[in-house]
């Protein structure tokens, strides 16, 4: 299944990133809230994940939800304050979390090198769950 495409603008709101700016190479990419705690666990395996990631191999994105975040979140200075260094995506409010049908945050993606959906991985789904669900993109 194709992934849904999109347009929107990383986390320092300079420049826009698409979906197809990804074609060639495998994509985990996933989507998430600061408020959550489920979220919070996932983001925090992922930054160590993404610190020994070889990028030539998989791309790595996350999309924050922004309409799910409330008055009081700010994913900025949550970003800041543990440290990610991920590349971040601002959905417009769920515009696109509602494109890929998300049913709660974290959801995460396993994208193949044609944006082709090869697995989906819910908020309680353990992160070697997911480790083991980008095998068959991985191997050539």
């Amino acid at each position: 299944m194709d992934a849904p495409d999109f347009e929107l603008y990383e986390m320092s709101g300079e420049e826009k990133v698409r979906l197809q700016d990804f074609r060639g190479k495998p994509l985990m990419l996933t989507f998430w809230a600061s408020w959550c705690p489920d979220s919070q666990k996932d983001l925090a395996q992922k930054q160590t994940f993404y610190e020994h990631l070889d990028s030539d191999q998989l791309t790595f994105l996350t999309i924050n939800v922004t309409g799910r975040e409330g008055r009081t979140e700010d994913p900025f200075y949550f970003m800041e304050k543990n440290q990610y260094t991920f590349p971040v995506l601002l959905d417009e409010k769920t515009k696109t979390y509602d494109r890929y049908q998300c049913m709660g945050v974290p959801t995460t993606f396993i994208l193949d090198e044609e944006l082709n959906i090869v697995n989906r991985f819910n908020d309680k789904a353990a992160f070697i769950e997911i480790i083991n669900g980008m095998k068959e993109v991985l191997e050539t």
